[in-house]
């Protein structure tokens, strides 16, 4: 097929099968996601749809690449064009919505590093309902480990000021009267329903979409300012807009927090933070994925293969918190002066772990769709294959800790101050 008429096979395709309401702006150079609204899932059942419907060949080893951007992108890579993407300036890894929150407040801290905070947040916990299906939010979705260690570490108490037992009138009320009376180094977090901002850019298409925020006043009563450090956003809202977002039914949750006494956290209390938090005897993300697949393909369970898709929807949504592995490596390698080359090997080994995961989507999504028992061999076998890269990970990141724990604690040398090259 000819780039053209891929574009075609897109358009007849999102307006058909797939209903996609946001079509007034389709064309060559529509955006996927800031203008159809295609999160990465969305993005994986269209390709399914032009591979099964319109003969499309998708290349399954590629897709891990964020190759294309636009209709016109996807064309081509679908032709076997090489695509140019902008280079994006180098940013800092965002992973964890709660965490984020707490690590901006870090950062506005003149040499103080946020980065070990992150210790464990790639194994950081998920909810599977009784339907078997995994989300990153849910009721045994808990905050308490972070805000004690963020005590520990910092010295900050992360004040919970929503009352579950309160109406939401009640906890929008105790809101804003801590917004209009917060000091100036105070941090106001509040959860929300992202998917009611829709003046935000919505990366992951969910609905509830469930996220921590930070939010400040501005000059005028009516507008605040919003910043959502996960998703490196910040920008004015009308206020009756973020209140409805916080008062839906589906969210509940808020923290208030000091920047101003923060300390630097001690090496011994990083030592003890990350032999609390790392676990190698287990990947708990792949083993969940595995044990929802299991449970979607015997014949013995009541669950149906095609709700597969839905099951495992947020998958990429926890995946992304893969990333934090390069903060861990960050820490060691910048206190044990460590060479560049070595800490950017570790970083391409946790970029291959988390594009692996976007290629068991695919797959797992033509296993909902096609029912072929087959494709599960191929899925169980690249879950293993994703196993043993995250143990080798893990084992790497184990050994720089050792290497660090021998030489800090033997002559007291090295602190976690922040010094050196901002990743």
């Amino acid at each position: 097929m000819t780039p053209d008429q891929i574009i075609s096979a897109i358009e007849a395709t999102l307006n058909g099968p797939m209903k996609n309401a946001y079509m007034d702006g389709f064309g060559p150079d529509a955006r996927l996601n800031e203008d159809l609204h295609l999160d990465s899932v969305l993005i994986l059942n269209l390709l399914l749809h032009l591979e099964t419907s319109h003969g499309c060949d998708v290349p399954e080893r590629e897709l891990s690449k964020d190759s294309f951007k636009t209709v016109r992108d996807l064309a081509r890579f679908l032709t076997g064009d090489d695509v140019a993407i902008e280079a994006e300036e180098e940013i800092d890894i965002k992973v964890h919505c709660f965490v984020s929150c707490l690590c901006a407040a870090i950062k506005a801290r003149d040499g103080m590093d946020h980065r070990p905070f992150y210790f464990g947040v790639w194994d950081t916990g998920f909810h599977i309902d009784d339907a078997c299906r995994l989300s990153y939010h849910g009721p045994t979705v808990k905050h308490d480990h972070f805000r004690h260690w963020f005590r520990r570490l910092y010295g900050v108490d992360v004040i919970g000021w929503y009352n579950k037992d309160d109406s939401k009138a009640a906890n929008l009320a105790r809101f804003e009267k801590l917004l209009n009376e917060k000091r100036a180094t105070e941090h106001l977090m509040v959860m929300l329903d992202l998917y009611h901002l829709p003046e935000r850019e919505n990366k992951f298409n969910q609905n509830p979409f469930p996220h921590y925020v930070m939010i400040e006043k501005t000059d005028d009563p009516d507008i605040w300012f919003m910043h959502d450090p996960d998703y490196r956003w910040e920008g004015t809202l009308p206020r009756t807009a973020i209140l409805n977002a916080i008062g839906q039914p589906t969210v509940e949750g808020g923290y208030i927090f000091d920047r101003a006494k923060a300390t630097d956290p001690t090496d011994a209390d990083l030592r003890d933070y990350f032999d609390a938090v790392f676990d190698d005897t287990r990947n708990p993300l792949i083993d969940a994925a595995r044990q929802i697949i299991q449970a979607h393909v015997d014949p013995s369970t009541p669950l149906d293969i095609a709700a597969l898709d839905l099951a495992l929807r947020e998958l990429p949504v926890i995946a992304i918190r893969k990333y934090a592995y390069e903060h861990g490596f960050a820490v060691f390698w910048r206190a044990l002066d460590l060479p560049d080359q070595d800490f950017e090997d570790w970083c391409d080994e946790i970029e291959a772990l988390h594009q692996g995961f976007r290629a068991l989507q695919y797959k797992i999504i033509k296993l909902a769709a096609s029912g072929d028992t087959a494709l599960a061999t191929q899925i169980f076998a690249d879950l293993d294959a994703l196993d043993r890269l995250e143990f080798k990970i893990k084992a790497g990141l184990k050994a720089w800790y050792i290497k660090w724990h021998t030489t800090a604690f033997a002559t007291g040398e090295f602190s976690f101050a922040m010094t050196g090259t901002d990743r």
